[in-house]
């Protein structure tokens, strides 16, 4: 049986940033498998017009324990009222040590509800963070780079997917480092092997 990684998905979620995790999740050799997830179950559609009939809605998976990552995609509306709730989700996760991976304004999010305030973490930019977080006060151990990851926490700026990727699957040992890192190089380089 397959470990569940959820991908909770908000309206206009940015498609490209969590592509890349979730193809490597789904992968044959991957002990995992990606259910999603929508505030109200129903479907909601990318930036890119990508259009996804979610597994669950947030009611749903507040009694649903059984996954293993939480992926938050950014996207245009995490500064929306509306997505207020999904911080309950956060809290369960924190608390049964559940990783979260969050990218772009995602990282915003989770820095507006004390998230980030106490791990080592980025965003698009510490400015791009204390602007959208007016509460958060974990710049003491912001980082500047692509993508971070710790015990229990990936975060990664809007122009990173293949290194936020590449950490997800580092966290949950998807495959061996080496293969994962050339995996990464691969699709980042453009390093294609050709044997005659």
């Amino acid at each position: 049986m397959k470990k569940t990684v959820l991908i909770f998905l908000t309206e206009q979620y940015a498609d490209w940033e969590a592509s890349y995790a979730a193809a490597e999740l789904q992968a044959p050799h991957s002990a995992y498998t990606v259910k999603t997830a929508t505030l109200d179950g129903q479907p909601v559609a990318s930036i890119g017009g990508f259009k996804v009939l979610p597994d669950y809605s947030l009611e749903e998976v507040k009694s649903y324990e059984n996954f293993y990552m939480l992926i938050l995609p950014g996207g245009n509306t995490w500064r929306e009222d509306a997505t207020v709730p999904v911080k309950e989700l956060l809290a369960h996760c924190a608390a049964n040590a559940i990783p979260i991976a969050a990218i772009c304004d995602a990282t915003v999010f989770l820095g507006r509800y004390g998230f980030l305030d106490k791990t080592p973490h980025t965003s698009n930019s510490l400015e791009y963070l204390q602007e959208g977080a007016p509460a958060y006060q974990g710049e003491n151990l912001y980082v500047h780079s692509q993508a971070v990851r710790g015990d229990n926490l990936v975060t990664a700026n809007g122009t990173a997917p293949l290194e936020f990727a590449r950490e997800i699957l580092k966290l949950l040992a998807v495959r061996e480092d080496e293969k994962i890192d050339g995996w990464y190089r691969f699709f980042k380089e453009g390093a294609v092997e050709f044997k005659g």
